[in-house]
């Protein structure tokens, strides 16, 4: 058990035998340079552990790496620390406020039970639109505070979907001033005059499943813009079996982090939409895709893209080593 300052309190953190070692002054300097730099072999829960430690230490020169190597740890360490239940919610914390702008660490981090309420209020505040639709998702989240779904409302990169899925009501403008009319005979208007006034977005909210499904079977791009982002995948699959989609469309799910196994399943099904050079560079990278599929994909790509593979921190350690190997592969 070792005892670290955070902030103005003092955080106790249960650590491993190997993480200990290093706390302990095991081959001194050196060597905690060398851990705070993320050049000894360790697991991604002991990894960022340490660094954490480090970070919150009296050295200073410790603390300096620490920071620099948790702003730039490629993301499948990070992942695998944040799929550890028992990672510690200070480090938990620490993670999300240096990385919230990095959506493949948030759709992890975003789903940890130890995050705390007010990294959470960090993310709503200030997250980009790709980690607000997370966030805007995860109902057990949102339920912690009504606070939460302000924040999202109010950020500026919260798109008027989501906004009006938080609850949120577009405000009306403000008519001039007009003569009174003459008075003229009441005409009933028919129902379907008065559905057409309320937004489709507070439709969807009255509609029975069957309803959603139908409309997205053969609804517009407005209705299938709203539907394919309903949590009930009979409704969100249903919007990529309409006849009218547009593969601009279906680009945009593949392009969404967020969407889920079985939309993507559904894309990869079609023949068409994955002979489309776009559609096969976003799947690659979607965390939702096999990797058997993505490693095939990817032998489509052209060298330029292959090369920004080969340096993303925002696909799989599998992904980048590929691409490392087709790179390689070209200059024999």
């Amino acid at each position: 058990m070792t005892e670290q300052q955070n902030g103005s309190a003092k955080v106790q953190i249960k650590v491993p035998a190997e993480v200990a070692k290093i706390m302990s002054k095991w081959g001194g300097q050196s060597v905690r340079l060398a851990a705070a730099r993320g050049a000894l072999p360790m697991s991604g829960p002991n990894l960022v552990t340490v660094l954490f430690i480090f970070y919150h230490g009296e050295n200073a020169e410790l603390k300096k790496e620490a920071l620099g190597t948790l702003k730039m740890l490629p993301t499948n360490i990070l992942l695998a620390a944040l799929n550890s239940p028992e990672l510690h919610s200070s480090i938990v914390d620490l993670i999300v406020r240096l990385r919230y702008r990095d959506v493949v660490v948030m759709e992890v981090a975003l789903r940890h039970r130890m995050i705390g309420l007010r990294t959470l209020m960090l993310v709503a505040e200030k997250g980009s639109g790709e980690v607000l639709d997370i966030l805007s998702h995860n109902d057990q989240v949102l339920n912690k505070a009504q606070a939460l779904r302000t924040a999202i409302i109010n950020n500026p990169n919260a798109d008027k979907v989501m906004k009006l899925r938080l609850g949120w009501v577009e405000p009306q403008p403000e008519s001039a001033p007009e003569d009174e009319p003459e008075p003229v005979e009441a005409i009933e208007e028919p129902e379907e005059i008065e559905e057409e006034a309320l937004s489709k977005y507070q439709q969807i909210l009255e509609m029975p499943v069957a309803e959603k499904i139908k409309m997205a079977l053969t609804g517009d791009k407005e209705w299938r813009t709203l539907l394919i982002r309903e949590a009930n995948k009979m409704v969100s699959t249903a919007v990529l079996k309409n006849p009218r989609i547009s593969e601009g469309e279906v680009l945009s799910v593949a392009k969404n982090r967020s969407s889920s196994d079985e939309l993507i399943r559904i894309i990869l099904l079609n023949r068409e939409w994955v002979k489309k050079y776009e559609i096969k560079k976003a799947l690659v990278v979607h965390p939702r895709t096999p990797l058997q599929k993505s490693m095939r994909f990817m032998t489509f790509l052209t060298e330029k893209d292959v090369r920004e593979l080969a340096k993303s921190r925002n696909v799989s350690q599998a992904i980048v080593n590929n691409a490392r190997r087709m790179l390689m592969s070209k200059k024999r």
